[in-house]
Protein backbone atom coordinates (compact mmCIF):
# COMPACT_ATOMS: atom_id res chain seq x y z
CA UNK A 1 0.00 0.00 0.00
CA UNK A 2 0.69 3.81 -0.91
CA UNK A 3 1.43 5.60 1.88
CA UNK A 4 -0.11 8.30 0.38
CA UNK A 5 -3.38 6.74 0.38
CA UNK A 6 -3.50 8.40 4.32
CA UNK A 7 -3.79 11.51 2.50
CA UNK A 8 -6.54 10.37 0.47
CA UNK A 9 -8.85 8.84 2.77
CA UNK A 10 -8.11 12.16 5.23
CA UNK A 11 -9.12 14.75 2.26
CA UNK A 12 -12.20 12.14 1.71
CA UNK A 13 -13.22 12.06 5.86
CA UNK A 14 -12.14 15.62 7.08
CA UNK A 15 -12.12 18.08 3.98
CA UNK A 16 -12.78 20.74 5.40
CA UNK A 17 -10.44 20.20 8.63
CA UNK A 18 -7.50 22.86 8.95
CA UNK A 19 -4.67 20.76 7.25
CA UNK A 20 -1.25 22.93 6.97
CA UNK A 21 -0.73 25.72 9.00
CA UNK A 22 1.89 28.56 9.36
CA UNK A 23 2.28 29.50 12.82
CA UNK A 24 -1.48 29.57 13.50
CA UNK A 25 -2.69 30.99 10.30
CA UNK A 26 -4.39 28.22 8.14
CA UNK A 27 -3.07 27.92 4.58
CA UNK A 28 -5.17 25.24 3.40
CA UNK A 29 -7.82 22.30 4.47
CA UNK A 30 -7.13 18.48 3.62
CA UNK A 31 -8.78 18.55 0.51
CA UNK A 32 -6.45 21.38 -0.85
CA UNK A 33 -3.63 19.45 1.10
CA UNK A 34 -4.92 16.24 -1.21
CA UNK A 35 -5.43 18.63 -4.59
CA UNK A 36 -1.41 20.67 -3.82
CA UNK A 37 -0.03 16.68 -3.18
CA UNK A 38 -1.24 15.77 -6.57
CA UNK A 39 -1.44 18.47 -8.56
CA UNK A 40 2.66 18.72 -7.55
CA UNK A 41 2.78 14.65 -8.14
CA UNK A 42 1.55 15.14 -11.88
CA UNK A 43 4.44 18.20 -12.26
CA UNK A 44 7.18 15.35 -11.03
CA UNK A 45 5.29 12.82 -13.75
CA UNK A 46 4.37 15.20 -16.21
CA UNK A 47 6.44 17.51 -16.91
CA UNK A 48 9.78 16.91 -14.53
CA UNK A 49 9.97 13.09 -16.15
CA UNK A 50 10.05 11.62 -12.65
CA UNK A 51 9.46 7.46 -13.26
CA UNK A 52 8.01 5.56 -10.07
CA UNK A 53 11.42 4.29 -8.55
CA UNK A 54 13.11 7.74 -8.91
CA UNK A 55 14.78 9.19 -6.14
CA UNK A 56 13.57 13.01 -5.62
CA UNK A 57 15.87 14.66 -2.89
CA UNK A 58 14.47 17.87 -0.66
CA UNK A 59 16.87 19.87 0.74
CA UNK A 60 14.25 22.25 2.17
CA UNK A 61 14.10 24.18 5.78
CA UNK A 62 10.66 23.40 7.78
CA UNK A 63 7.93 24.61 5.78
CA UNK A 64 4.48 23.36 4.88
CA UNK A 65 5.24 22.75 1.35
CA UNK A 66 7.70 20.15 2.74
CA UNK A 67 4.72 17.85 3.51
CA UNK A 68 3.08 18.89 0.04
CA UNK A 69 6.36 17.14 -1.37
CA UNK A 70 6.83 13.95 0.46
CA UNK A 71 3.07 12.96 -0.79
CA UNK A 72 3.38 14.56 -4.04
CA UNK A 73 6.38 12.22 -4.41
CA UNK A 74 5.21 9.54 -3.05
CA UNK A 75 1.93 9.82 -5.21
CA UNK A 76 4.11 9.70 -8.13
CA UNK A 77 5.57 6.43 -7.19
CA UNK A 78 8.96 8.28 -6.43
CA UNK A 79 11.40 8.16 -3.31
CA UNK A 80 11.73 10.83 -1.29
CA UNK A 81 15.10 11.65 -0.21
CA UNK A 82 15.10 14.20 2.70
CA UNK A 83 18.46 15.88 3.83
CA UNK A 84 18.79 18.26 6.51
CA UNK A 85 18.28 21.82 6.07
CA UNK A 86 21.60 22.25 8.64
CA UNK A 87 23.91 20.08 6.24
CA UNK A 88 26.69 21.86 4.94
CA UNK A 89 26.28 22.33 1.33
CA UNK A 90 29.02 19.82 0.61
CA UNK A 91 27.52 17.48 2.94
CA UNK A 92 24.02 17.75 1.31
CA UNK A 93 25.89 17.47 -2.21
CA UNK A 94 27.35 13.91 -1.53
CA UNK A 95 23.95 12.41 -0.10
CA UNK A 96 22.21 13.76 -3.11
CA UNK A 97 24.93 12.13 -5.60
CA UNK A 98 25.30 9.18 -3.48
CA UNK A 99 21.31 8.71 -3.44
CA UNK A 100 20.81 8.76 -7.23
CA UNK A 101 18.62 11.72 -7.07
CA UNK A 102 16.89 12.93 -10.09
CA UNK A 103 15.48 16.13 -8.67
CA UNK A 104 16.52 18.37 -5.72
CA UNK A 105 14.20 20.04 -3.99
CA UNK A 106 16.21 22.99 -1.91
CA UNK A 107 15.16 26.48 -0.35
CA UNK A 108 16.56 29.36 -2.01
CA UNK A 109 18.91 30.08 0.87
CA UNK A 110 20.27 26.67 0.71
CA UNK A 111 20.56 26.62 -3.02
CA UNK A 112 24.69 28.35 -2.73
CA UNK A 113 27.12 25.45 -3.03
CA UNK A 114 24.72 22.24 -3.49
CA UNK A 115 26.25 20.98 -6.32
CA UNK A 116 23.89 17.63 -8.09
CA UNK A 117 24.19 15.72 -11.23
CA UNK A 118 20.74 16.34 -11.83
CA UNK A 119 18.04 18.90 -12.20
CA UNK A 120 18.43 21.10 -9.00
CA UNK A 121 14.43 23.65 -8.47
CA UNK A 122 13.34 25.99 -6.00
CA UNK A 123 10.14 25.58 -4.83
CA UNK A 124 8.15 28.46 -4.66
CA UNK A 125 7.49 28.63 -8.51
CA UNK A 126 7.51 24.51 -8.93
CA UNK A 127 4.55 24.19 -6.39
CA UNK A 128 2.64 27.10 -7.57
CA UNK A 129 2.87 25.70 -11.05
CA UNK A 130 1.53 22.59 -9.33
CA UNK A 131 -1.58 24.08 -7.97
CA UNK A 132 -2.69 24.38 -11.29
CA UNK A 133 -2.61 20.84 -12.29
CA UNK A 134 -4.97 18.36 -11.77
CA UNK A 135 -4.23 15.51 -9.02
CA UNK A 136 -2.51 12.37 -10.36
CA UNK A 137 -4.20 9.52 -8.85
CA UNK A 138 -2.01 7.79 -6.01
CA UNK A 139 0.48 5.16 -7.86
CA UNK A 140 -0.36 1.51 -6.71
CA UNK A 141 3.36 0.93 -4.81
CA UNK A 142 3.54 -2.37 -3.06
CA UNK A 143 4.31 -2.45 0.37
CA UNK A 144 7.66 -3.58 -0.07
CA UNK A 145 8.63 -0.77 -2.46
CA UNK A 146 10.90 1.88 -1.35
CA UNK A 147 9.31 4.95 -0.23
CA UNK A 148 11.94 7.19 1.89
CA UNK A 149 15.71 7.15 2.20
CA UNK A 150 17.39 8.31 5.37
CA UNK A 151 20.70 8.76 5.02
CA UNK A 152 22.48 8.36 8.99
CA UNK A 153 24.28 11.00 10.89
CA UNK A 154 27.71 10.17 9.57
CA UNK A 155 29.29 10.81 13.08
CA UNK A 156 31.92 7.92 12.09
CA UNK A 157 32.10 7.91 8.31
CA UNK A 158 30.25 8.88 5.49
CA UNK A 159 26.48 8.66 6.21
CA UNK A 160 24.71 5.61 5.01
CA UNK A 161 21.33 5.24 2.67
CA UNK A 162 18.62 3.34 5.30
CA UNK A 163 15.77 2.03 3.00
CA UNK A 164 11.84 2.59 4.34
CA UNK A 165 9.58 1.11 2.73
CA UNK A 166 5.61 1.86 2.92
CA UNK A 167 5.49 -0.80 4.87
CA UNK A 168 7.86 0.60 7.48
CA UNK A 169 6.52 3.63 7.47
CA UNK A 170 2.78 2.46 8.12
CA UNK A 171 3.80 -0.01 10.86
CA UNK A 172 5.76 2.91 12.49
CA UNK A 173 2.46 5.40 12.76
CA UNK A 174 0.73 2.57 13.98
CA UNK A 175 3.22 2.07 16.82
CA UNK A 176 2.90 4.95 17.42
CA UNK A 177 -1.01 4.94 18.43
CA UNK A 178 -0.26 1.52 19.97
CA UNK A 179 3.21 2.46 22.15
CA UNK A 180 3.55 6.28 22.05
CA UNK A 181 0.60 8.55 22.24
CA UNK A 182 -2.94 9.05 20.98
CA UNK A 183 -4.06 11.53 18.04
CA UNK A 184 -7.17 13.37 17.49
CA UNK A 185 -8.68 15.14 14.69
CA UNK A 186 -8.69 18.22 16.84
CA UNK A 187 -4.55 18.01 17.70
CA UNK A 188 -1.55 19.26 15.66
CA UNK A 189 1.75 18.20 15.09
CA UNK A 190 4.48 21.25 15.54
CA UNK A 191 7.53 21.09 13.42
CA UNK A 192 10.07 22.19 15.19
CA UNK A 193 13.11 19.80 14.95
CA UNK A 194 14.07 18.85 11.36
CA UNK A 195 11.41 17.18 9.29
CA UNK A 196 13.89 15.50 7.25
CA UNK A 197 13.82 13.10 10.04
CA UNK A 198 11.51 12.15 13.04
CA UNK A 199 9.61 14.89 13.28
CA UNK A 200 8.59 14.56 9.52
CA UNK A 201 8.37 10.72 10.27
CA UNK A 202 5.51 11.22 12.95
CA UNK A 203 3.83 13.73 10.26
CA UNK A 204 2.31 10.35 8.95
CA UNK A 205 0.11 9.32 12.01
CA UNK A 206 -0.91 12.53 11.89
CA UNK A 207 -2.05 12.64 8.39
CA UNK A 208 -4.08 9.37 9.03
CA UNK A 209 -5.39 11.01 11.88
CA UNK A 210 -6.66 14.36 10.00
CA UNK A 211 -4.96 16.28 12.47
CA UNK A 212 -3.13 19.65 11.21
CA UNK A 213 0.43 20.29 10.83
CA UNK A 214 1.68 23.31 11.94
CA UNK A 215 5.60 24.81 11.36
CA UNK A 216 6.65 28.08 12.49
CA UNK A 217 6.93 30.66 10.57
CA UNK A 218 10.75 30.97 11.77
CA UNK A 219 11.24 27.70 9.83
CA UNK A 220 13.47 26.43 12.88
CA UNK A 221 13.10 26.38 17.23
CA UNK A 222 12.63 29.18 18.55
CA UNK A 223 11.70 28.17 22.30
CA UNK A 224 9.36 31.18 22.07
CA UNK A 225 7.57 31.37 18.93
CA UNK A 226 7.00 27.71 19.88
CA UNK A 227 5.73 28.12 23.28
CA UNK A 228 3.64 30.64 21.75
CA UNK A 229 2.10 28.65 19.28
CA UNK A 230 1.52 25.85 21.78
CA UNK A 231 -0.72 28.14 23.67
CA UNK A 232 -2.77 29.88 21.21
CA UNK A 233 -3.49 26.15 18.92
CA UNK A 234 -4.21 24.71 22.32
CA UNK A 235 -3.16 20.91 21.89
CA UNK A 236 -0.06 20.49 20.03
CA UNK A 237 2.56 17.17 19.65
CA UNK A 238 5.87 17.62 18.98
CA UNK A 239 8.94 15.19 18.86
CA UNK A 240 12.36 17.22 20.02
CA UNK A 241 15.70 15.79 20.80
CA UNK A 242 16.57 15.77 24.23
CA UNK A 243 19.06 19.09 23.67
CA UNK A 244 16.03 20.88 23.03
CA UNK A 245 14.10 19.89 26.03
CA UNK A 246 16.91 21.07 28.37
CA UNK A 247 16.41 24.34 26.34
CA UNK A 248 12.81 24.18 26.02
CA UNK A 249 12.69 23.96 29.97
CA UNK A 250 15.55 26.72 30.37
CA UNK A 251 13.22 29.24 28.22
CA UNK A 252 9.93 28.34 30.00
CA UNK A 253 11.26 28.95 33.48
CA UNK A 254 12.28 32.54 32.48
CA UNK A 255 9.42 33.09 30.77
CA UNK A 256 7.06 32.28 33.27
CA UNK A 257 5.66 29.71 30.96
CA UNK A 258 4.18 26.15 31.74
CA UNK A 259 3.75 25.31 28.41
CA UNK A 260 0.00 25.66 27.95
CA UNK A 261 -1.44 23.86 25.12
CA UNK A 262 1.48 21.46 24.77
CA UNK A 263 -0.21 18.70 24.64
CA UNK A 264 2.66 15.74 24.19
CA UNK A 265 6.32 16.37 23.73
CA UNK A 266 8.37 13.16 22.40
CA UNK A 267 11.86 12.49 22.52
CA UNK A 268 14.95 10.48 21.52
CA UNK A 269 17.66 10.89 19.33
CA UNK A 270 20.20 11.57 21.69
CA UNK A 271 20.98 10.54 26.12
CA UNK A 272 18.23 12.30 28.07
CA UNK A 273 19.54 12.88 31.56
CA UNK A 274 17.84 12.20 34.67
CA UNK A 275 18.74 15.61 35.35
CA UNK A 276 16.84 17.05 32.53
CA UNK A 277 13.96 15.09 32.45
CA UNK A 278 13.01 15.26 35.97
CA UNK A 279 13.55 18.95 35.62
CA UNK A 280 10.75 19.69 32.29
CA UNK A 281 8.88 16.94 34.27
CA UNK A 282 8.76 19.29 37.23
CA UNK A 283 8.02 22.05 35.12
CA UNK A 284 5.73 21.14 32.66
CA UNK A 285 3.83 18.19 34.13
CA UNK A 286 3.40 14.65 32.66
CA UNK A 287 3.54 15.98 28.87
CA UNK A 288 6.87 13.76 27.88
CA UNK A 289 6.86 9.51 26.03
CA UNK A 290 10.82 8.95 24.96
CA UNK A 291 11.57 6.82 22.36
CA UNK A 292 14.46 5.02 21.13
CA UNK A 293 14.76 4.41 17.65
CA UNK A 294 17.57 4.20 14.43
CA UNK A 295 17.31 5.41 10.90
CA UNK A 296 17.14 1.35 10.71
CA UNK A 297 14.61 0.66 12.74
CA UNK A 298 12.78 4.16 12.36
CA UNK A 299 11.13 5.83 15.93
CA UNK A 300 10.22 2.07 16.60
CA UNK A 301 12.70 0.32 19.12
CA UNK A 302 11.19 0.98 22.38
CA UNK A 303 8.90 3.81 24.21
CA UNK A 304 8.67 5.08 27.66
CA UNK A 305 5.25 6.01 28.09
CA UNK A 306 3.91 9.02 29.22
CA UNK A 307 2.52 7.21 32.60
CA UNK A 308 5.50 5.77 33.56
CA UNK A 309 7.72 8.99 33.13
CA UNK A 310 5.22 10.71 35.38
CA UNK A 311 4.79 8.16 38.30
CA UNK A 312 6.81 9.17 40.94
CA UNK A 313 5.84 7.31 43.71
CA UNK A 314 6.30 3.64 41.61
CA UNK A 315 9.19 1.81 43.55
CA UNK A 316 11.30 1.41 40.31
CA UNK A 317 10.80 4.89 39.21
CA UNK A 318 14.18 5.97 39.54
CA UNK A 319 15.43 2.94 37.13
CA UNK A 320 12.51 3.86 34.56
CA UNK A 321 13.15 7.10 34.05
CA UNK A 322 16.16 6.46 32.82
CA UNK A 323 15.95 3.96 30.70
CA UNK A 324 14.35 4.20 26.98
CA UNK A 325 11.26 2.10 28.30
CA UNK A 326 10.11 -1.78 26.91
CA UNK A 327 9.95 -2.91 23.21
CA UNK A 328 7.65 -1.63 21.14
CA UNK A 329 4.39 -3.50 19.16
CA UNK A 330 6.31 -4.56 16.18
CA UNK A 331 9.37 -5.53 17.09
CA UNK A 332 11.59 -7.79 19.89
CA UNK A 333 14.44 -6.72 21.50
CA UNK A 334 17.33 -8.65 22.99
CA UNK A 335 20.50 -8.18 24.33
CA UNK A 336 23.47 -9.89 22.62
CA UNK A 337 26.58 -10.90 24.19
CA UNK A 338 30.00 -10.68 21.88
CA UNK A 339 29.34 -14.75 21.02
CA UNK A 340 25.63 -13.80 20.13
CA UNK A 341 24.33 -15.51 22.84
CA UNK A 342 21.41 -13.55 24.75
CA UNK A 343 22.39 -12.07 27.58
CA UNK A 344 21.40 -12.01 31.27
CA UNK A 345 19.08 -9.62 33.31
CA UNK A 346 21.04 -6.69 33.78
CA UNK A 347 23.80 -8.02 31.72
CA UNK A 348 25.33 -5.21 29.42
CA UNK A 349 25.85 -6.15 26.01
CA UNK A 350 24.86 -4.91 22.30
CA UNK A 351 21.17 -3.61 21.46
CA UNK A 352 19.31 -6.30 18.78
CA UNK A 353 16.10 -5.70 17.28
CA UNK A 354 14.15 -8.02 14.79
CA UNK A 355 10.54 -7.40 12.98
CA UNK A 356 8.50 -6.00 10.09
CA UNK A 357 10.27 -1.93 11.43
CA UNK A 358 13.49 -3.14 10.51
CA UNK A 359 14.81 -1.86 7.48
CA UNK A 360 16.06 -4.31 4.54
CA UNK A 361 19.58 -2.98 4.06
CA UNK A 362 21.42 0.17 3.10
CA UNK A 363 21.16 1.76 -0.30
CA UNK A 364 23.61 0.20 -2.67
CA UNK A 365 26.09 -0.89 0.62
CA UNK A 366 25.76 -4.98 0.19
CA UNK A 367 28.64 -5.54 2.63
CA UNK A 368 27.35 -2.78 5.60
CA UNK A 369 23.99 -4.87 5.42
CA UNK A 370 25.35 -8.23 5.89
CA UNK A 371 27.13 -7.01 8.79
CA UNK A 372 24.59 -4.56 10.61
CA UNK A 373 21.75 -7.56 9.33
CA UNK A 374 24.00 -10.48 10.92
CA UNK A 375 21.54 -13.54 11.60
CA UNK A 376 18.51 -12.21 11.10
CA UNK A 377 18.92 -9.17 13.84
CA UNK A 378 19.83 -5.71 13.68
CA UNK A 379 22.73 -5.04 15.21
CA UNK A 380 22.55 -1.54 16.46
CA UNK A 381 25.79 -0.53 17.64
CA UNK A 382 24.49 0.45 21.26
CA UNK A 383 25.49 -0.88 24.56
CA UNK A 384 22.46 -1.73 26.87
CA UNK A 385 21.13 -4.11 29.47
CA UNK A 386 17.30 -5.01 29.88
CA UNK A 387 15.75 -5.54 33.08
CA UNK A 388 13.83 -9.16 33.66
CA UNK A 389 10.57 -7.08 33.12
CA UNK A 390 11.47 -6.02 29.37
CA UNK A 391 13.30 -2.44 30.36
CA UNK A 392 16.17 -1.56 28.39
CA UNK A 393 18.16 1.02 29.60
CA UNK A 394 21.03 2.40 27.52
CA UNK A 395 24.81 2.93 28.23
CA UNK A 396 26.54 3.84 25.19
CA UNK A 397 27.14 3.14 21.47
CA UNK A 398 29.86 0.18 21.53
CA UNK A 399 32.31 2.90 20.27
CA UNK A 400 31.98 5.07 23.49
CA UNK A 401 32.92 2.32 26.12
CA UNK A 402 36.12 3.19 27.89
CA UNK A 403 37.80 0.63 29.05
CA UNK A 404 40.34 1.84 31.51
CA UNK A 405 42.83 -0.78 33.64
CA UNK A 406 41.04 -3.25 31.82
CA UNK A 407 37.66 -2.22 33.08
CA UNK A 408 34.77 -1.36 30.74
CA UNK A 409 33.33 2.72 32.16
CA UNK A 410 30.50 4.05 30.38
CA UNK A 411 30.48 7.51 30.01
CA UNK A 412 26.52 7.63 30.43
CA UNK A 413 27.07 6.72 34.18
CA UNK A 414 29.84 9.78 34.49
CA UNK A 415 27.59 12.16 33.00
CA UNK A 416 24.46 11.19 34.93
CA UNK A 417 26.50 12.02 38.15
CA UNK A 418 28.27 14.97 36.91
CA UNK A 419 24.78 16.54 35.37
CA UNK A 420 23.38 16.26 39.11
CA UNK A 421 25.65 18.93 39.91
CA UNK A 422 23.53 22.33 40.18
CA UNK A 423 26.56 24.65 38.33
CA UNK A 424 26.40 21.87 34.90
CA UNK A 425 24.36 22.30 32.28
CA UNK A 426 26.06 20.36 29.72
CA UNK A 427 28.63 17.49 29.70
CA UNK A 428 30.26 14.64 27.47
CA UNK A 429 32.86 11.82 28.64
CA UNK A 430 35.08 10.88 26.83
CA UNK A 431 38.55 8.49 26.57
CA UNK A 432 42.12 9.55 26.39
CA UNK A 433 44.85 7.20 25.85
CA UNK A 434 47.10 6.41 28.73
CA UNK A 435 50.42 4.57 28.70
CA UNK A 436 49.61 3.36 32.02
CA UNK A 437 46.07 2.71 31.75
CA UNK A 438 44.95 2.28 28.46
CA UNK A 439 42.35 4.90 28.48
CA UNK A 440 41.40 7.86 30.78
CA UNK A 441 38.37 9.16 31.54
CA UNK A 442 38.12 13.10 30.60
CA UNK A 443 35.01 15.13 31.17
CA UNK A 444 33.75 18.16 28.74
CA UNK A 445 31.54 20.39 30.45
CA UNK A 446 29.87 23.15 30.02
CA UNK A 447 28.94 25.26 32.99
CA UNK A 448 25.51 27.11 33.48
CA UNK A 449 25.57 30.89 32.50
CA UNK A 450 27.39 32.88 35.20
CA UNK A 451 28.31 30.16 36.98
CA UNK A 452 31.92 29.20 38.71
CA UNK A 453 33.42 25.92 39.22
CA UNK A 454 36.42 24.27 39.96
CA UNK A 455 37.39 20.55 39.19
CA UNK A 456 37.91 19.95 42.94
CA UNK A 457 34.48 20.92 43.55
CA UNK A 458 33.12 18.35 40.57
CA UNK A 459 35.65 15.81 41.21
CA UNK A 460 34.10 15.77 45.37
CA UNK A 461 31.03 15.43 43.50
CA UNK A 462 31.60 12.60 41.80
CA UNK A 463 33.30 10.53 44.25
CA UNK A 464 30.02 10.96 46.40
CA UNK A 465 27.90 9.51 43.63
CA UNK A 466 30.22 7.08 41.53
CA UNK A 467 33.18 4.71 41.94
CA UNK A 468 36.50 6.42 42.29
CA UNK A 469 38.04 4.10 39.20
CA UNK A 470 34.86 5.52 37.27
CA UNK A 471 35.81 9.22 38.18
CA UNK A 472 37.60 11.70 35.48
CA UNK A 473 40.93 12.30 35.23
CA UNK A 474 40.84 15.43 33.74
CA UNK A 475 37.87 17.97 33.29
CA UNK A 476 38.05 20.25 30.45
CA UNK A 477 35.47 23.59 30.65
CA UNK A 478 34.17 24.62 27.46
CA UNK A 479 31.78 27.28 26.37
CA UNK A 480 29.80 24.90 24.60
CA UNK A 481 29.69 21.30 23.44
CA UNK A 482 30.38 20.60 19.70
CA UNK A 483 27.07 18.89 17.79
CA UNK A 484 26.00 18.01 14.50
CA UNK A 485 23.39 19.17 12.85
CA UNK A 486 20.65 16.36 14.62
CA UNK A 487 21.46 18.27 18.01
CA UNK A 488 23.90 15.03 18.91
CA UNK A 489 27.05 15.73 20.83
CA UNK A 490 30.24 15.25 18.38
CA UNK A 491 32.12 13.02 20.27
CA UNK A 492 34.59 11.92 17.96
CA UNK A 493 35.42 15.84 17.93
CA UNK A 494 35.63 15.82 21.14
CA UNK A 495 38.28 12.86 21.31
CA UNK A 496 40.24 14.42 18.27
CA UNK A 497 40.94 17.19 20.53
CA UNK A 498 42.02 16.01 23.18
CA UNK A 499 44.57 14.02 21.39
CA UNK A 500 46.06 17.04 19.81
CA UNK A 501 46.13 18.53 22.89
CA UNK A 502 47.54 15.43 24.48
CA UNK A 503 50.41 15.16 21.52
CA UNK A 504 50.52 19.46 21.62
CA UNK A 505 51.93 18.47 25.76
CA UNK A 506 54.25 15.57 24.84
CA UNK A 507 56.58 17.75 22.64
Amino acid sequence: MNIAHWLDRAARRWPGAAALLSGTEVLTDYAGFQARAGGFARWLAEEAGIAPGDRVAIFMKNCPEYLVALFGIWKAGAVAVPVNAKLHPREASWIIEAAGARLVLLSESLAEGVVAPHRLVAPGAVFARAQELPALPTWPAGPQDLAWLFYTSGTTGRPKGVMITHAMLAEMSLCYLADVDEVAQRDAALYAAPMSHGAGLYALVHVLKGAGHICPPSGGFDTAEFLQIATEHGSVSAFLAPTMVHRLTHAARAAGSRGEGLRTVVYGGGPMYRADIEAALDHFGPKFVQIYGQGECPMGITALSRDEIAQRDHPDWAARITSVGRAQSAVEVRILREDGSPADPGEIGEIAVQGSLVMPGYWQAPEATAETLAEGWLHTGDRGAMTSDGYVTLHDRSKDVIISGGTNIYPREVEEALLSHPLVDEVAVIGRVSAEWGEDVVACVVLAPGADCTEAELDAHCLASIARFKRPKAYRFLPALPKNAYGKVLKTELRAKEGDETAGAAV
